[in-house]
């Protein structure tokens, strides 16, 4: 989702630099929580006479906070955990929580894309900041207490400490002192391998031994020889409760075992040298991408009850692909398996780098309130064959009027290098449609169906 994190820093570094003209001409680092930043290409940030303004989406996709946008009302909502700030596009007056505040500028609309004044996303959203103006950077601390960003505290009291870390011999090895707790788990897109050691902080030594920079309290390296990895990063990540995290980089999914720190202290050993997991539509198994349409701040179709299409779709993703995990020759990969967003160029990027067997868009539909049915798109002709295969299944399973297989130029079945059907199971905008897709048991019948044009089109018993 973990994604909204970014334009909430820009946000502070805007907030520390009243004086910019504009973000063209600001060239100060940005750190989250001991880990640098960066703005992405063709992101437009104004000032507005002293009020820096950006993107909602830079919000989005890089702090962490949920974003959405209600185009009948034109309003943009930022969610953390403890509070709600709704803003209309125009209006200077914002939402937090139910009661009405008012803001130095209104958010606008410029060619689609929604901006927002950054000073008081930031500050509603709890961020705190800090200048160093000998490293010109800016550190952002999206939790902890006491009002110090990341690195700025003493260190003292009786946390363990991270005296030195190494790779060699394609393990990772951490020296560690005190009462340390270890957490090691696995991410994808990119795979990384990421060590959470709680109760713990880099010791006054540490910087003196390593890539380190004890203002950000924060490093990498480049590992060379070793194929599996490509780089370590290490921060202090939390400083309530006190955090080292640190990021193992994989050039792909690898199996790992994990040793050490049995009473706290000692060497935390990662050894890579494990077998692989075998990878996705190896031994003759056929793999299939099933693609949730939108999620995060991208809702979708809204429906006439207000039901969003970002949650059927991601909900029919899920049944699918449970039921695709009982299948003996079928493997599966899901773009998003959680209420993320991910590009329309991301998600045929991963069935193209999975060399997928097959790869499936499921959505709901919207139009006139008379509109209902099922309909399927391919865009090439080769992708006719598995679009028959679905569609068929699909119409007797719903149960709704059948509006056919249809050609339609859509990013990801078109940028796909293999057969692609989109999914417009029913009308969000169609009240009988729109219960039907949110009943249980029919979506239960519609995954069923979805699963069964796939075999027949595979052929794989």
């Amino acid at each position: 989702m973990k994604k909204v994190g970014f334009l909430l820093f820009l946000v502070v570094m805007m907030i520390a630099f009243p004086r910019m003209a504009d973000a063209s001409s600001y060239s100060a680092k940005i750190y989250l929580d001991g880990q640098e930043l960066n703005l992405s290409s063709g992101v437009v940030v104004e000032n507005q006479n002293g009020t820096v303004m950006v993107p909602i989406r830079v919000v989005s996709e890089q702090l962490g906070f949920r974003v959405s946008w209600t185009k009948a009302t034109q309003t943009v909502t930022v969610q953390n955990s403890v509070k709600n700030v709704s803003m209309v596009i125009g209006s200077s007056y914002a939402t937090i929580d139910g009661q009405r505040v008012q803001m130095t500028k209104a958010p606008v609309l410029r060619g689609g894309t929604t901006l927002v004044p950054l000073r008081f996303v930031s500050e509603q959203m709890g961020l705190q900041v800090r200048w160093d103006n000998q490293q010109k950077a800016i550190y952002l601390q999206s939790t902890g207490s006491g009002g110090e960003a990341p690195g700025s505290g003493n260190g003292s009291g009786t946390a363990a400490t991270v005296d030195g870390l190494s790779f060699n011999e394609n393990k990772l090895m951490v020296a560690v002192s005190g009462n340390a707790r270890a957490n090691v788990s696995t991410l994808s897109n990119p795979d990384r391998i990421v060590i959470d050691l709680t109760n713990t902080r880099f010791s006054d030594g540490f910087g003196s031994n390593n890539n380190f920079n004890s203002v950000s309290q924060s490093g990498q390296f480049t590992v060379s020889g070793y194929p599996d990895v490509k780089s370590v990063r290490y921060s202090l990540f939390n400083e309530n409760p006190m955090t080292v995290r640190i990021v193992v980089d994989l050039n792909y999914a690898k199996n790992y075992t994990v040793s050490g720190l049995e009473n706290g202290s000692g060497i935390l050993t990662v050894d890579l040298n494990t077998a692989s997991a075998p990878n996705p539509g190896t031994g003759g198994k056929k793999l299939v991408v099933i693609d949730a349409g939108h999620g995060d701040q991208d809702p979708g179709a809204i429906g006439v009850t207000g039901k969003r299409e970002k949650d059927f779709n991601l909900q029919m993703a899920l049944k699918v692909q449970r039921l695709l995990q009982q299948e003996p020759n079928i493997d599966v990969v899901m773009t998003r398996s959680t209420d993320t967003f991910l590009e329309l160029r991301e998600r045929a990027k991963i069935a193209n780098d999975l060399k997928a067997d097959v790869f499936i868009s499921i959505h709901a539909n919207s139009g006139p309130s008379s509109a209902s049915g099922t309909e399927t798109y391919y865009y090439h002709e080769s992708d006719k064959a598995l679009a028959n295969a679905l569609h068929k299944e699909i119409v007797q399973a719903i149960g709704l009027r059948d509006r056919g297989v249809k050609y339609g130029n859509f990013h990801v079945i078109r940028e796909t290098n293999m057969p692609g059907a989109l999914l417009e199971v029913g009308f969000l905008s169609n009240s009988n449609d729109e219960s039907k897709l949110f009943d249980p048991a029919t979506q239960d019948r519609v995954a069923a169906a979805i699963v069964r044009g796939l075999k027949n089109y595979l052929q794989v018993n």
